[in-house]
């Protein structure tokens, strides 16, 4: 299993440990977001999949390209349905 693979199974796991480990160990959270701290911060906060997804698909030199923004998305639509199953979930633990 290579490198990517194991980075891929975290980001499965915790997208937000995945994010974390890829702001400490590599400089692409830097260069996606132009050195900025309060974005990632927030990213981590309330949208770590699409913040990550932002972070992997982030180019230097052409930014985010059409297939890009399509992972970005994604990673937006896995972050909002974690957030509607939890809270579809709450009121049936309440009430037992």
């Amino acid at each position: 299993m290579g490198c990517g693979c194991i980075v891929a199974l975290i980001a499965g796991l915790s997208p937000r440990l995945a994010l974390l480990l890829t702001w400490l160990l590599t400089n692409r959270v830097a260069i996606a977001f132009h050195h900025s701290l309060i974005v990632p911060l927030l990213g981590i906060i309330f949208l770590p999949m699409t913040t990550l997804m932002y972070v992997w698909v982030y180019s230097p030199v052409l930014g985010v390209g059409s297939w890009g923004w399509v992972f970005v998305i994604l990673g937006l639509v896995v972050d909002l349905g974690s957030y509607s199953a939890g809270s579809r979930t709450a009121p049936g633990r309440a009430a037992r």
